[in-house]
């Protein structure tokens, strides 16, 4: 799963709230991610809460919370609310820190991409507990983070008693994604499924635009729409021979582009978590990880309820669970007389889970030393990339997969749309905001 999820994905701007205002909240507006905050020269006094332009990029960063966070959930990175002071030698140690970062990200951005392609082929018959697996490990990472940060006072009480209903609606949402993401990149080409999972920036602008009521800079709209534009003509043109997804049908191609959708929503809904929080702490950042166990644990829930669902669509009595679990923990660990086709676990499926814990510290961790901006091209970048490596030979994909001039045509349209998407727009030609 791909994170950000993996859960893991590229959003480019922050909301920054200001509580003490008559309405609990005072909204001080829409800040593009990457660019300094531009105000007049006032300051906004409400009750005992003092609010001025930044003096500096990690002023900035300090009093926002990136929207890139909610893709990247790690257990073991620190949460925003604990970055440290700006270093003495900032201009050649940041350079560094930062070109560093975005190589370690890009690598295992990479492969993570890959290893979840490479782990669905001994799983192919069993992606539901590869998925029930994948998210009680994050469960038991998570819960664990938590309470050793709450005895480290990192966490507090106050943050543990926000409002949990909202986690359940992230639980219900990601659960979904993660089983429809799942099932169809067990059936796609693997080039395919970094391909349509792009269609995640389409449609959290959609829905941010619904539930949040965000409006967005011109070159956002124009980079969504070359995003989009790219994703069908790589999945859709060229002759019945030569197109990637030819034999495949509808329903796979869609159910992956459904599973983008729900995490979309799920990560809207994160956001409204954080913006909601900030008021409720006095301005104070809600530790991430309340927010990623709470989730996760709701996840797995559902994860565990569908199991019932998906076995009856599939003509399976309730009797017969306990069997269809234990053959996928036997496939699993590739051990049993019953486990034909299971060649490569456990290895692959680990590396794929170790793989996503590695890309969300190496987010964080590149979010601390620079911005969305840099983090969100870094983990893009690495798409195309995927995309070419699983069209190759590889372990246990031995035959590879064919690309059409459509498909190269296709990225490079996504591509631009996603650089297009993430670059920096002049204050003076739009400013987002709220309606």
């Amino acid at each position: 799963m791909e994170l950000l999820t993996p859960k893991s994905s590229a959003p480019s701007f922050v909301s920054t709230y200001v509580h003490g205002s008559k309405n609990g909240a005072s909204r001080i507006g829409l800040i593009p991610a990457g660019l300094r905050l531009r105000l007049q020269p006032l300051r906004l006094s409400v009750s005992n809460v003092k609010f001025s332009a930044c003096k500096n990029d990690f002023e900035c960063r300090k009093s926002i919370i990136p929207r890139f966070q909610h893709l990247v959930p790690s257990a073991l990175a620190k949460s925003s609310s604990d970055a440290g002071p700006p270093s003495s030698h900032p201009s050649a140690d940041k350079r560094l820190a930062v070109i560093t970062w975005a190589a370690i990200t890009l690598v295992i951005a990479v492969g993570n991409r890959v290893l979840q392609k490479l782990a669905l082929v001994p799983m192919k018959d069993h992606p539901f507990f590869l998925a029930q697996f994948n998210s009680f490990t994050y469960v038991v990472v998570y819960f664990s983070m938590l309470h050793l940060r709450y005895r480290a006072g990192l966490t507090t009480d106050e943050m543990l008693a926000v409002p949990k209903a909202p986690f359940i609606v992230i639980g219900l949402l990601e659960s979904i994604s993660m089983v429809s993401g799942m099932y169809a990149g067990a059936m796609l080409p693997g080039p395919a499924i970094p391909l349509l999972y792009q269609t995640f920036l389409v449609w959290q602008l959609i829905f941010s635009r619904i539930l949040l009521r965000r409006t967005y800079t011109l070159n956002q709209i124009l980079g969504c729409f070359l995003v989009g534009a790219g994703v069908v003509v790589a999945a859709t043109s060229g002759s019945a021979n030569t197109r990637m997804l030819s034999g495949v049908g509808l329903l796979w191609p869609a159910l992956m582009v459904a599973s983008s959708a729900f995490q979309a929503v799920a990560s809207i809904v994160k956001e409204s978590v954080f913006i909601d929080a900030a008021a409720r702490l006095k301005g104070k950042s809600l530790d991430v990880f309340v927010v990623n166990s709470f989730g996760s644990g709701f996840q797995a829930l559902f994860v565990l309820l569908f199991l019932p669902i998906l076995s009856n669509l599939k003509g399976i009595p309730l009797s017969e669970l306990p069997l269809i679990f234990k053959s996928g923990a036997a496939c699993f660990l590739n051990i049993g007389t019953n486990t034909t086709g299971c060649d490569g676990a456990p290895l692959l499926p680990l590396l794929y889970i170790i793989s996503n814990l590695l890309f969300n510290i190496s987010i964080l961790n590149l979010l601390k030393v620079s911005d969305a901006i840099v983090a969100s091209l870094a983990a893009r970048s690495a798409v195309p990339i995927a995309m070419y490596l699983l069209s190759l030979p590889l372990p246990y994909l031995p035959q590879g997969v064919r690309l059409s001039p459509f498909f190269h045509l296709g990225s490079l349209i996504l591509v631009l749309g996603l650089i297009l998407y993430n670059m920096p727009w002049s204050s003076k030609h739009h400013q987002p905001h709220d309606d």
